[in-house]
């Protein structure tokens, strides 16, 4: 015999309840002639009428349960009525040309290496500056990062940069 974990307990008289912890044990007020049904899913309702002969105001009781199994079935739904007819659907569905030809088109030679030309990184190189990116967000965690505004030296940088022309259109 096992505990049913987490099964539903209600009194029928004023529609209190509670649900059972996973040993199956549970504390419940009612009152005496009161009755109390137990459902959990997988197993039959059952009921048990609180004696009227009690003398404490405590009550222990072991309930049990009986499993409620329903055996349904095996069925496999189809979009066709038959395999046969799926497997012929299937194979002699057209396929678009238009939707080929693109994909061709999208996968030819100088279309890669056109899209490579104007690819800033490659996977390797987007791999390290994301690691990067880690790695000051954890060099700085729990205070602020620096501000380079008003630092001499970076405005430096950013005056010689000006200069050269590297901020200049390539257009």
């Amino acid at each position: 015999m096992q505990p049913v974990p987490y099964c539903s307990i209600t009194d029928k008289v004023t529609r209190r309840g509670t649900i059972s912890d996973y040993f199956g044990y549970f504390s419940f007020v009612a009152k005496k002639s009161d009755t109390i049904i137990f459902s959990s899913v997988g197993y039959k309702k059952s009921s048990f009428t609180i004696p009227d002969t009690l003398t404490t105001n405590k009550y222990s009781l072991i309930h049990v349960m009986y499993q409620d199994t329903i055996m349904l079935e095996t069925f496999v739904i189809y979009p066709w009525p038959s395999k046969e007819q799926f497997a012929k659907a299937f194979v002699e569905t057209p396929i678009p040309n238009d939707d080929y030809k693109r994909a061709m088109n999208n996968l030819a030679r100088e279309k890669l290496n056109e899209r490579m030309e104007f690819t800033p990184m490659d996977g390797a190189m987007n791999f390290k500056w994301q690691q990067q990116q880690i790695q000051n967000k954890l060099y700085y965690a729990g205070q602020y990062a620096p501000n380079s505004l008003l630092n001499p030296f970076a405005w430096a940088q950013f005056i010689k940069a000006w200069k050269r022309g590297d901020f200049k259109s390539n257009k």
